[in-house]
């Protein structure tokens, strides 16, 4: 892949992997099923452990002057601001003979408008008797208030359309003095004053019998008002049933745990940054992936499946390794039992042939210390791989692993298997992987996934890499037997360019 192809790809590729971040969330299920659990168990045990106190509950229908029956809620919404103010809270606990502070009893009550004139008042207490009478006191309060403030707005009104009434009597009063005072004198400018007189006299005659009425109108509709204004349903206690409120809780606490379980692991994978795909795995070590095996057995059914696949691994790998004039070894990364495992099913199938010596190159007890079955291949350590004879077939098995050496790998073999768990390194450390190991001249003819997601469809192939296929290893030797052994380094890997080494580096 040449420099300006490996910049399209990348200039094409997408700033998020949605197909890689859910993959990479459903495999970190335990997380946001182990934190919603928690939250439907907090949920639950603040129900039992602080429980509600006790309740009681009230509706008032308040009838308003300005009612429309396409009103928003404006006016039940400017009802229960009023309620939660400290004069209706002072006149509740003035009738209640309380001297506790009236914002200290507004924590206590609050309310919701169900319609437009419809008030719930909720308030709480020490005992189911105090919060009734509470409730009680606070709904009177709110009803002599609303019916003082209809008072007043109709007295206001009715006052000042008298008012304008009287105004008007006083020009009235004016209007006949100047009809009495009028000129005897006729002609014809006398006789047009006295006509406009006569008119303005009969203006404001009607305007005071309409303001008159008006002011009427103002006061009459005012004891309806006061009426409407009434509470409807009787304070009384709530009723609280432990389990259903824990259910309740419990299914908060759920739903909760589980989205900030979520959010929790889709942040974590996107700064993680841990390829779990088999595209970006092969794309990122340069180098196919040629199967999958689970991380443990796997169910009952799925035995029989895992097994063959196993065999077919094994089979593979031991063509490879008796075709090959150089050593092979297997390298793992966050799999040293799987691949302990599997070095140990090849070496047995290899014993046919002849001797094999396993040298132990991982930093555990995997296998250097491995209680081994009769039959079973030697097993040595890493310090001891100079005393194996040259005439036994060896199987190296090491670690990419941070903190590796990555010198000792080529006495482990210069080809190798990795061994890769998906999710386990980082992107920048499967290139800091793949880049030592080009360094070192060890090549890569292929990746073997452990513990993949099931539902991965996408192609771990590397189609531009022939020589990092077992499938294309009859190819690549023949290449080399025909013009002779190419130099690794004619190849650039892709990996090498464009991307920082990750902070742990090589020892």
């Amino acid at each position: 892949m040449t420099t300006s192809e490996s910049s399209q790809s990348s200039a094409a590729a997408p700033l998020l992997d949605l197909q890689a971040l859910v993959v990479a969330v459903r495999r970190r299920r335990r997380l946001w099923c182990s934190m919603a659990l928690l939250g439907l168990l907090v949920g639950a045990a603040v129900a039992v452990l602080l429980p509600s106190p006790p309740t009681a509950v009230t509706k008032v229908l308040v009838a308003h002057q300005e009612d429309q029956p396409n009103d928003p809620g404006t006016l039940i919404r400017t009802d229960v601001a009023l309620l939660e103010t400290t004069r209706i809270a002072d006149k509740a606990l003035k009738s209640l003979d309380s001297a506790e502070k009236p914002e200290d009893f507004m924590q206590d009550y609050g309310a919701i408008g169900l319609t437009n004139n419809l008030l719930q008042i909720t308030v709480t207490g020490d005992s189911d008797a105090e919060a009734v009478t509470r409730a009680k006191a606070l709904a009177d309060a709110f009803v002599a208030d609303h019916v003082k403030r209809i008072r007043a707005a109709a007295d206001a009104e009715s006052k000042a359309l008298l008012d304008q009434r009287d105004r008007m009597r006083d020009d009235l009063a004016k209007v006949n003095k100047a009809i009495g005072n009028g000129s005897p004198e006729s002609g014809p400018t006398a006789s047009s004053d006295l006509e406009s007189l006569f008119a303005r006299r009969a203006e404001l005659t009607s305007r005071i019998t309409d303001f008159g009425q008006r002011a009427a109108e103002a006061r009459i509709g005012t004891p309806q008002l006061i009426a409407g204004t009434q509470i409807v349903d009787a304070p009384r206690a709530v009723r609280h049933f432990l389990p259903r409120a824990a259910a309740t809780n419990a299914a908060v606490g759920l739903v909760l745990g589980l989205v900030l379980g979520l959010a929790v692991a889709a942040v974590g994978t996107v700064v993680a940054d841990r390829p779990v795909l088999r595209r970006e795995i092969a794309v990122n070590l340069g180098a196919s992936v040629i199967t999958e095996l689970p991380l443990r057995s796997g169910r009952l059914w799925q035995r029989r499946r895992i097994r063959a696949a196993r065999e077919r691994l094994t089979a593979s790998l031991a063509r490879t390794v008796r075709g090959s004039a150089e050593p092979v070894s297997l390298l793992e990364l966050g799999c040293a039992r799987s691949t302990s495992v599997i070095a140990l099913d090849l070496a047995r199938t290899l014993a046919a042939d002849g001797p094999v010596v396993i040298i132990d190159g991982l930093p555990g007890p995997q296998l250097a210390k491995r209680r081994l079955k009769p039959g079973d291949p030697t097993v040595v350590s890493g310090e001891r791989a100079a005393s194996v004879p040259h005439q036994e077939r060896r199987v190296g098995v090491g670690s990419v692993a941070p903190g590796t050496a990555w010198t000792d790998l080529q006495y482990l073999g210069t080809q190798t298997v990795l061994v890769v768990r998906a999710g386990h390194g980082s992107a920048a450390w499967l290139h800091t992987v793949a880049r030592q190991l080009a360094d070192q001249r060890i090549v890569v003819i292929g990746v073997v996934l452990i513990d993949p997601d099931p539902r991965d469809r996408t192609d771990g192939t590397l189609w531009d890499g022939l020589d990092t296929a077992l499938r294309a290893r009859s190819e690549w030797q023949a290449r080399q037997n025909g013009t002779g052994r190419r130099r690794r380094t004619e190849r650039q890997p892709m990996w090498a360019a464009g991307v920082r080494d990750s902070d742990q580096e090589a020892r």
